[in-house]
């Protein structure tokens, strides 16, 4: 048990742990989607923005310095660095923006003041003096300098005209960087998010998710080890020991199969025990009377050996049918396979009930009624589904136990169809049986008082008929005749 829950424990923690892997992975592979998504983006955006200034630039004829102020104000306004050549390379202007980010960020003469990536004073206002701020200006949110960004190559635009157009275009700003107020534009990743603190947030999480994970793998494990525990206390020996079904789950519903086993089980063992004991409490009078009649034999006249030999003999034959009634009963009480109907798997063959029904309604000089021609819905069936010796057997049991006990009256057999069932109902003039003793006299061994020595019997005959309807999928049961008696009804499902 140890080594399942092991087992179990230890895919819990793969399963999550591989689950958190997978996740990361997914979550790298859709940042880089997007990352390269955003890319293209700004690849068709460079193309327009290289069709739109190459409308806004002067013609490719016309002079170098008309094209150069037309680029560099283009760039401030744009507020994006921008470098031109013409057609043989040769570079035709480059903005001080450009210059600083390819320099590093520092131009000829110092570091460019944030001012260059502003564009230029609305038309009528003069500009501030060098190195005095504008008035009443609050450093803005887009006061970017291009340190505060990651930096890439200048990427190229071919323009129509034979132009090349060069064109720095920022990804992100850097984790860290502040503006030129002091303000951090961009705050650092949490330490969790970094480096050895990335590898501890792991570690954490994987101790977490394997904390999690066993109380319920412990908790499963433990009823299992119950469960264990409970099945070899029944292999012990204690057959009504039953175990804990709490639940709704799997384990619940193994626990309850194995109570239901159980319970059959014990029923089984109980039956046979009792089986035995009554077997071996009736075998006493037939051996009893087997063993007097032989110690008599030689001391008995030569004319009355004659009788002494036909009681043995039917001593021999009472045993007999001991003895076959004790092994169909045992046969009977084994768990076989039903149909959906109930039935016996091993009973399915066709059987001609009215055949049968006659045979042992003349066997035993009984009254055979059958349901008026006329009478459809009462119409028996030509066959039936079961098994043909155990039929005879259960319906000579009938009827024998009709004669026995019947009176002088011969016995009567009725068949009837009543909706999906075939009635079999034996009838005598006997004295009856009571109300109280009407269930009882189906269980083995159980005969009414003062029967025990009648007529012979040793008390196994109507369990038998109650044991072979239910594996038909039937039953039997008694109830009181009008005008005295007894009428024991077989009841058997007809075949579809």
């Amino acid at each position: 048990m140890k080594t399942l829950y092991l087992r179990i424990y230890l895919t819990v923690v793969a399963v999550l742990l591989l689950f958190a892997l997978v996740s990361g992975w997914l979550l790298q592979r859709n940042i880089e989607h997007e990352r390269i998504r955003v890319e293209a983006s700004g690849n068709e955006r460079l193309i327009a923005w290289g069709e739109l200034l190459q409308n806004a630039l002067p013609a490719v004829d016309a002079p170098r310095d008309e094209q150069s102020q037309a680029l560099l104000e283009w760039s401030s306004r744009l507020r994006m660095p921008l470098a031109l050549d013409d057609a043989q390379g040769r570079r035709i202007a480059t903005s001080q923006a450009f210059a600083r980010w390819i320099d590093g960020g520092v131009g000829p003469d110092g570091p460019v003041p944030p001012d260059e990536l502003r564009p230029p004073p609305p038309e009528g206002v003069e500009p501030a003096p060098p190195g005095r701020p504008r008035e009443a200006r609050r450093p803005r949110p887009d006061d970017r300098l291009p340190d505060l960004v990651e930096r890439r190559p200048p990427q190229r635009v071919a323009l129509s005209d034979g132009r090349t157009l060069w064109v720095v275009r920022p990804s992100m700003l850097r984790p860290g960087g502040r503006g030129p107020d002091g303000r951090l534009l961009v705050p650092e990743p949490p330490f969790f998010m970094r480096g050895v603190g990335l590898l501890l947030t792991l570690g954490v999480l994987f101790v977490a998710v394997a904390g999690g994970a066993y109380p319920v793998v412990r908790r499963l494990t433990r009823r299992l080890e119950t469960l264990k525990r409970g099945v070899e206390t029944f292999g012990a020996g204690e057959l009504h020991h039953r175990v804990d079904a709490t639940g709704r789950d799997e384990i619940a519903a193994l626990a309850t199969s194995f109570n239901a086993a159980a319970t059959r089980i014990e029923s089984l063992v109980q039956a046979n025990q009792s089986l035995l004991a009554n077997a071996s409490h009736e075998l006493r009078s037939p051996l009893a009377r087997l063993k007097m009649a032989l110690a008599m034999l030689d001391t008995t006249p030569a004319e009355r050996r004659g009788a002494l030999k036909d009681e043995i003999e039917r001593n021999i034959r009472e045993l007999d049918a001991l003895v076959e009634e004790v092994l169909l009963a045992s046969r009977l009480d084994a768990r076989h396979p039903r149909s959906r109907d109930g039935v016996d798997e091993r009973v399915r063959d066709p059987v001609d009930v009215i055949a049968l029904a006659a045979e042992e309604a003349a066997r035993v000089d009984a009254v055979l009624e059958l349901p008026d021609e006329a009478d459809r819905a009462a119409a028996v069936p030509a066959t039936l589904l079961g098994d043909e010796r155990l039929l005879r057997r259960a319906l000579r049991n009938l009827l024998e136990n009709a004669r026995r006990y019947g009176g002088a009256g011969a016995p009567e057999l009725q068949l009837r169809r009543v909706g999906e069932w075939l009635e079999l109902s034996v009838s005598d003039r006997g004295p009856g049986v009571p109300a109280s003793q009407r269930e009882r006299i189906f269980e083995p061994f159980y005969r009414l008082p003062g029967h025990a020595e009648q007529a012979g019997g040793v008390g196994l005959g109507l369990s038998l008929v109650r044991q072979i309807a239910q594996h038909h999928g039937g039953d039997v049961h008694c109830e009181p005749r009008a005008g005295g008696g007894s009428r024991f009804v077989l009841r058997l499902p007809i075949a579809p």
